[in-house]
């Protein structure tokens, strides 16, 4: 066994640097390359409900021009059959990965419906995958919702697709929630064999100009490593070692890795380093963590895991609000005294 050998969501896995989405993700080839580099499972991009729904009502529409003026347009219309959607498309994706790799091959949900969430999860279990990624992604922008409403609702989710279907199965929160401890525990007995730490929401941005409202993707900088760090290592003991703990955000090199293994994870998740360095930095990251193991004499990823942890910390107190005050005092910049002329 490889000291690098670690277990996520149940499955062995040769090393804890899991390649998360990215467009790198979405194909075979690029899936393969990824592999070649030491990225020890792929997770895909999510399947979107709401683009499998558009793409369906397009099509629905189109077949339905003029039918009604033009009986014999009837003859002209294609074979569903012959029609291949974006949800067959993931689903075949999935299939040819799993032929073609030697690493688990991990789906990913995000789905607006009850049924959307059930029904694409079971599609996505039948299609070979190893484990399923349940991405939550919602704006709590109701004021009629309570946030005990939305908390319920998408435990109720987690609870449907654990109903329906026998693959692990991995939620990635966002760090949001209001009491996000108690959440995250709600979330493993509704039936959730890991946690992703954290969904890493894209804000909308403004052209001040043409007062456009523009998406802007931002890749993740080391220093957002630093929440994912503190709840994971809150969380490790509250969610029990048989939970999985993946940390994302963040971890552009060895050293983040070990950082998130230190605090209890199991895997550490990368997208945006490699957008910015290639696939090959996946070699890079692997072998700057073996380095920093053997500075530091751990024989193996399993020794590593958790050694810092909340429960096993000199000084549990640091992950928590004595931490804010540290963190304030910790500024040692040398105050600028120089006198300033009077205001007018």
């Amino acid at each position: 066994m490889s000291r690098l050998t670690t277990t996520y969501l149940g499955l062995e896995l040769r090393s804890p640097l899991v390649a998360s989405a990215s467009p790198f993700n979405r194909d075979v080839e690029g899936a393969m390359r990824l592999q070649e580099s030491g990225a020890a499972a792929i997770v895909l991009p999510s399947l979107f409900e709401e683009e499998v729904v558009r793409e369906e009502l397009e099509i629905t529409q189109v077949l339905e021009q003029g039918a009604e003026g033009f009986a014999e347009s009837l003859d002209y219309f294609p074979q569903f059959e012959a029609f291949e959607s974006t949800a067959d498309r993931y689903l075949a994706t999935i299939a040819a990965m799993k032929a073609k790799l030697d690493v688990p091959v991990i789906g990913s949900l995000n789905a607006t419906s009850s049924g959307g969430w059930v029904r694409f999860a079971k599609l996505i279990e039948e299609a070979g995958a190893d484990a399923l990624e349940l991405n939550l992604y919602r704006i709590a922008a109701d004021p009629a919702r309570q946030g005990s409403d939305m908390e319920a609702s998408d435990l109720d989710v987690v609870r449907r697709v654990r109903e329906s279907t026998g693959i692990p199965l991995a939620v990635k929160l966002s760090p949001y929630y209001s009491a996000l401890a108690n959440f995250a525990v709600s979330v493993v007995e509704a039936g959730a064999n890991g946690l992703v730490l954290f969904n890493r929401f894209y804000q909308p941005d403004l052209d001040a100009d043409s007062r456009e409202v523009l998406p802007r993707l931002e890749l993740s900088r080391p220093w957002e490593l630093r929440l994912p760090l503190r709840w994971i290592a809150i969380l490790r003991a509250q969610v029990g070692e048989g939970t999985s703990l993946a940390a994302s955000s963040g971890i552009h090199s060895g050293i983040d890795a070990a950082k998130a293994l230190l605090v209890g994870a199991d895997v550490a998740m990368m997208t945006s380093a490699v957008l910015r360095n290639g696939r090959a930095h996946f070699a890079t990251v692997k072998r700057e963590l073996v380095q920093w193991m053997d500075e530091n004499e751990y024989v193996s990823v399993d020794e590593l895991r958790g050694s810092v942890s909340y429960a096993a910390s000199d000084d549990p107190s640091a992950f928590e609000r004595a931490n804010y005050l540290e963190t304030l005092r910790s500024w040692n910049a040398p105050l600028d005294l120089t006198p300033r002329p009077p205001l007018p």
